[in-house]
């Protein structure tokens, strides 16, 4: 039995593949994208989030560190990063919620047994299983088990990945999942990596051999204004869609910021402070460039 990494459950969820889905997070991802969802999904290891103004001073969190690694301070009870190896003890302490654990390590058994929960709406909607993250191809091994214990359950899954993995590993995981939502954040590899980290040579790549080998893709482009909207590289994009042997379908996800208050949250800076999200006017324009490529094109997920 596989153990992982977990930091999120989403149930009855409609937005992230057919039907009624439950979407499983995994924490850890290799972008670190401007307009990211999930902040605290980047880092692959379990963390504690320390809100000072709920904060009482009551100082059950040291008492309860096995490991003695959080001291009073004028400005909070802070932990020392080397000393803070048994986490979620003190947030499981704390009586104000000061303290909140972010990801946790659950064996594929705990994750398929919140999973199973739900199999009835998925009988009725025609839904499943969705794993996200972060990036699920992280931890692939194990992705792979629950995949496999979706699958003897005859529970559909999907796996939504930035693409951004080893070949082989995306591969092999084709083999075991019915459905794949793979994100194109820009065609330009230089903007690309700009405002996401990495270049994007291995993403597309590993699309097209992932398209080659007979897997069933959705693709997912978010719209965001100002990075990757202007009507040349939705363009490029479209025109390298409609190059591949069969897509399911082209999602656009227009940009939204509800995710801004968790950069202040984390004490991270949110780098589109000023966008707004498109009109729908530029939102059906996106969609008609890509429809004139031949694809089929929804927007939202």
């Amino acid at each position: 039995m596989k153990s992982g990494i977990v930091f999120d459950f989403k149930k009855y969820s409609i937005h992230d593949g057919p039907g009624i889905r439950t979407t499983v997070f995994l924490k850890g991802c290799p972008l670190s994208c401007w307009w990211c969802h999930n902040p605290e999904s980047i880092s692959p290891q379990p963390a504690v989030l320390y809100r000072r103004e709920r904060c009482i001073g009551c100082g059950a969190c040291v008492r309860a560190c096995p490991n003695k690694a959080i001291h009073a301070t004028p400005e909070g009870f802070f932990a020392e990063a080397a000393l803070c190896s048994d986490i979620g003890a003190c947030a499981a302490a704390c009586p104000a919620l000061a303290r909140e654990q972010v990801g946790r390590v659950m064996t594929s058994e705990e994750v398929l047994a919140v999973i199973k929960k739900d199999i009835p709406f998925y009988d009725e909607s025609g839904g499943g299983a969705t794993f996200s993250g972060g990036e699920p191809l992280l931890q692939p091994e194990f992705l792979w088990e629950l995949l496999e214990g979706c699958r003897s359950l005859d529970i559909h899954t999907a796996v939504d990945t930035t693409g951004f993995a080893q070949t082989s590993i995306l591969l092999e995981t084709a083999r075991k999942t019915d459905l794949f939502l793979y994100d194109i954040k820009h065609m330009d590899p230089e903007k690309h990596k700009l405002y996401t980290g990495v270049d994007n040579t291995l993403i597309l790549e590993n699309l097209r051999a992932l398209v080659d080998s007979g897997a069933n893709v959705a693709i997912r482009i978010p719209l965001i204004p100002g990075v990757n909207d202007d009507e040349e590289n939705i363009e490029r994009t479209g025109r390298f869609v409609s190059t591949l042997k069969r897509v399911v379908s082209v999602h656009l996800l227009p940009y939204h910021a509800a995710a801004r208050n968790k950069y202040a949250k984390w004490g991270k800076t949110y780098r589109l402070p000023d966008t707004l999200p498109p009109s729908a006017e530029e939102q059906e324009a996106a969609a008609r460039n890509l429809k004139s490529f031949g694809l089929n094109v929804l927007i939202g997920g």
